[in-house]
């Protein structure tokens, strides 16, 4: 059994024996990776396609993204265990079938219900396959490179966010909703054939216990507080099930936290939290998050219902987000080890603030696109700036052989902050909206005002019924929807900017140096 010892200095050599094929190996992960992460993004630009195809809520809407990041962001420990313990080769293989089994089920799916079904099977591949590739980098890579193949994988995931409305209008200019879940299939059966060959086998050297009282914890805490959430607008902030929703979520934590301090082989160490490196990371991690995951959920709706551009054309008008992040990531282990961590991953979060913040300022029914294209390269640069050493500070917080959970942490952050970004951004969208024009359109019979309250989308519908007298709804409901966003999207630039305070106040100037320790390199999965 081949053995590496991993420490020495920061940055510097290490008697790593690295695997020469680990550049090929990267591409394999940033493969499988953009995989999922597109895989969440496509969804948001059909959005109003699904929605007029399977008359879906906004409920429903918000729970075809959510359905995903609340099982991917529910299971990611448990999953990263799983793959420490048995095989992170074989978590990645399983959790792409499976995902690739959840996007043919979507393409099948004649409700909304269906495709909310089949979004929740592909979280369950995707809490597999992501923390798989960030361990299975950190196994490969040596120190010295490791930071700078982080700045590729998150470059990927970022670019990967903003690729994937492009790719799901060109789709949806061409054939109907389904195939922006066809597109996973092929990709998948790549990533699998490829890392069979190049990706080495790996995982824990002790069969550490699982904690399946953990995981269940945090399922049921993290599905009770965005049920909570995404249903408010629904059911009203102050109604007995969304209040119980909430106070299950908060008993839920407290046990969690208990469990897992007792626990002698906890799936999550909650003494962490104690190491600012690894609460700074995960903080910046999840805010971004936040803040990106619901501005897509809302902007995709706003170029196309609001500003009338199709499916493609909005697609195209986010690839400026998308060549901000490729062009920022990559450079951001530069920065930070030049200019300190710290001071790069608060920075990147005040430019990120800032970005969403001029957004909701300037977006409105008739803006300039090329005011709203600066907004989001200001936005995409400080995420770019941001996620990388956030990344790199949370994997150097743990022992190397606890690179799985490790990768599990980043990517819960990642998706639970995602999830509630979508949900707190959109409910709050929501609720301002349906306030908003219910008080534009007071004479509306009760029936059409429910319709045009419950979505944009279903708005235009009723405008549409209703022929040249439709020509106020249509108004009514864009401006409302604008006004919803623009307080949204406000909500979402103060949680950045609040982050990047705390985060500037935690996070070490440089990623601490883990302790050596001894970790199998070719063990059987």
């Amino acid at each position: 059994m081949v053995t590496e010892r991993v420490g020495g200095e920061a940055g510097g050599a290490s008697d790593v024996e690295a695997d020469p094929r680990r550049w090929l190996i990267l591409l394999v992960l940033c493969l499988s990776l953009f995989m999922v992460v597109m895989g969440n993004t496509v969804l948001n630009i059909a959005l109003p396609e699904i929605s007029d195809a399977l008359t879906a809520t906004a409920s429903q809407l918000q729970w075809m993204v959510d359905a995903y990041s609340l099982v991917f962001a529910g299971l990611l420990f448990t999953a990263g265990s799983l793959g420490d313990r048995f095989g992170r080769k074989g978590a990645l293989t399983g959790g792409l079938v499976v995902f690739g089994l959840g996007s043919f089920s979507a393409t099948l799916a004649d409700s909304a219900d269906g495709v909310i079904a089949a979004r929740a099977i592909m979280g369950l591949g995707a809490a597999f396959v992501m923390p798989a590739t960030l361990s299975i980098l950190t196994h490969v890579f040596p120190p010295h490179e490791r930071a700078k193949a982080i700045g590729a994988w998150a470059g990927v995931a970022g670019a990967a966010g903003a690729v994937g409305p492009v790719t799901s209008g060109w789709l949806l200019e061409h054939f109907a909703w389904p195939s922006v879940f066809w597109l996973n299939v092929p990709v998948v059966v790549v990533a699998l054939l490829a890392g069979a060959v190049l990706v080495p086998r790996s995982r824990h050297p002790d069969r550490v216990p699982l904690d399946p009282v953990g995981a269940l914890l945090s399922v049921g805490m993290i599905g009770s507080l965005v049920y909570g959430v995404i249903e408010a607008p629904v059911y009203g902030w102050t109604d007995p099930l969304i209040l119980a929703a909430f106070v299950v979520a908060a008993v839920l934590l407290a046990a969690f936290v208990v469990w897992e301090l007792r626990h002698d082989h906890p799936m999550l160490d909650v003494r962490l939290f104690g190491n600012g490196g690894f609460t700074g990371g995960s903080l910046a991690i999840a805010m971004m998050f936040f803040g990106m995951f619901g501005l897509f959920f809302l902007l995709t709706q706003y170029l196309q219902l609001v500003r009338d551009y199709t499916a493609l054309q909005a697609g195209i008008r986010t690839l400026p987000f998308a060549v901000a992040m490729m062009v920022a990531a990559p450079s951001s282990a530069h920065l930070a080890a030049r200019f300190g961590t710290r001071r790069v991953v608060a920075g990147g979060m005040a430019t990120a603030g800032t970005g969403m913040a001029l957004l909701a300022l300037t977006a409105g029914v008739g803006s300039s696109y090329p005011l709203l294209a600066a907004c989001l390269v200001v936005l995409a640069t400080g995420m770019g700036l941001t996620m990388a050493p956030a990344t790199a500070t949370i994997m150097a917080s743990l022992p190397h052989e606890k690179a799985g959970v490790g990768s599990a942490m980043n990517d819960t952050n990642r998706e639970l902050g995602g999830a509630l970004g979508v949900a707190v951004i959109g409910s709050l969208a929501s609720t301002l909206y349906a306030s908003s024009v219910r008080d534009a359109l007071p004479d509306l019979p009760p029936d059409l005002t429910d319709r045009v309250t419950s979505s944009l989308s279903e708005a235009l519908r009723v405008a549409g019924e209703l022929g040249a007298d439709g020509a106020g709804v249509v108004d009514a409901a864009r401006q409302s929807f604008v006004d919803g966003m623009s307080w949204a999207l406000g909500l979402g630039a103060a949680v950045i900017l609040v982050g990047a305070v705390v985060v500037r106040l935690v996070i070490p100037a440089r990623p601490p140096v883990s302790a050596p320790v001894e970790v199998p390199v070719n063990a059987d999965d």
